[in-house]
């Protein structure tokens, strides 16, 4: 079981603050701004939406509008942040994020950030540099991953963890995106006197069906991060526990699956992978598989986490000799593959076997990917 969140009440005494504040800087009542953050007539059951305080999706464009905050940096100067998760159903519900209990694992790590409130607003320790230029070189063809040499748009520093604890106990994710160094490489656009920002979306397959769409903010691992377009983010790599996610582990991650090797080419219906993402200049999603959906009306026996633990497969050589190599739609097509000896894992797995992850080892590289929405038709 999940350790439980220390002290309920001022938790949500601190996110009531924080809303009471946003209210106040876009200028509209606390209870009207409370409104639009669980507004559940945005969007229909067809589009699947789970992120509560989504205000706009557009499946076209693969982008979403969400709230942005502001908060206060290390310097104390105007830093911007999205709330994505809460540890604490109460809280989740009150703030319109995403319920995730296994980020309470994460407490008192060094893969957390311990934070504090002033004037209503988080002030982070940690912080992001968004200077940096984004630069891949492939690897070397055909399998270009891992890349030969990677730097990330944006690079948080010792102390920066999306994974933050409130001075009440209370843990949740809350990831920089803009700050007085530039914006995240994924956000399109940022309403500063609104308080809303618009983020790209990444797409991925569970449960057999695709257009899995989640955000990604930021990766423990310098080549993930570049790929994927995330902040670099080493603390990260110091959350528990790598390869460990059935519900009753004690770890604040959950486990996923890319493959490195997949099919290539713009127009190949089976094209996926990070090898496939890094040919075609970032122009298409890797694709990976996920094992789960968010519920965040289920309170008890939840294991959704956004902070996912990378289980890296390969395809063997003569399962590509064969013709065998296609798209991988859910983890348990990923098992039988792995059971027949068609994949394996990638060089850097390393560890014990993850029996939520078809048996994978972990890859030793963790992802922060909200998941926003999984429509039956964009």
């Amino acid at each position: 079981m999940q350790k439980k969140c220390t002290d309920n009440t001022n938790g949500l005494i601190e996110a009531d603050q924080l809303l009471a504040t946003a209210a106040q800087q876009r200028n509209v009542s606390k209870d009207d701004f409370m409104k639009t953050l669980v507004d559940k007539a945005k969007f229909t059951a067809a589009q699947n939406v789970f992120f509560p305080s989504a205000l706009a999706v557009d499946f076209t464009k693969k982008w979403v509008t969400l709230p942005v905050y502001q908060g206060i940096g290390p310097s104390g100067k105007p830093t911007y942040f999205i709330m994505t998760e809460s540890a604490d159903f109460e809280i989740a519900k009150l703030l319109g994020v995403n319920y995730a209990p296994k980020l309470i694992n994460g407490s008192g790590t060094a893969g957390s950030q311990q934070v504090t409130i002033e004037n209503g607003m988080i002030k982070f320790k940690g912080d992001v540099d968004f200077t940096p230029v984004r630069s891949l070189t492939p690897g070397p063809f055909p399998n270009t991953f891992p890349p030969a040499t990677a730097q990330p748009g944006s690079v948080g520093d010792a102390e920066y963890s999306p994974v933050i604890v409130l001075p009440s106990g209370s843990v949740m994710s809350a990831s920089i995106v803009a700050n007085s160094t530039g914006n995240h490489d994924h956000l399109v656009s940022i309403d500063y006197a609104k308080g809303t920002v618009v983020f790209e979306l990444l797409d991925g397959f569970e449960g057999g069906e695709q257009y899995y769409f989640h955000l990604v903010t930021e990766s423990s691992d310098m080549g993930a991060a570049t790929i994927e377009r995330g902040t670099y983010t080493p603390r990260l790599a110091n959350l528990p526990m790598f390869g460990k996610s059935m519900p009753n582990d004690k770890s604040a991650l959950l486990g996923f699956a890319p493959t490195a090797n997949g099919e290539t080419g713009a127009n190949n219906p089976e094209r996926q992978g990070l090898n496939s993402t890094i040919l075609d200049g970032n122009a298409f999603d890797p694709l990976n598989v996920f094992p789960l959906d968010p519920d965040n009306n289920k309170r008890e026996n939840n294991n959704y986490s956004p902070m996912w633990d990378a289980h890296i497969y390969v395809w063997t050589d003569a399962a590509i000799q064969a013709g065998k190599r296609r798209r991988v739609k859910s983890i348990a097509d990923l098992t039988s593959l792995f059971k027949d000896g068609s994949v394996k894992n990638a060089p850097p797995n390393k560890g014990d076997a993850n029996p939520f992850i078809a048996g994978l080892m972990p890859t030793g590289a963790i992802i922060n990917c909200p998941v926003i929405a999984q429509p039956k038709n964009p």
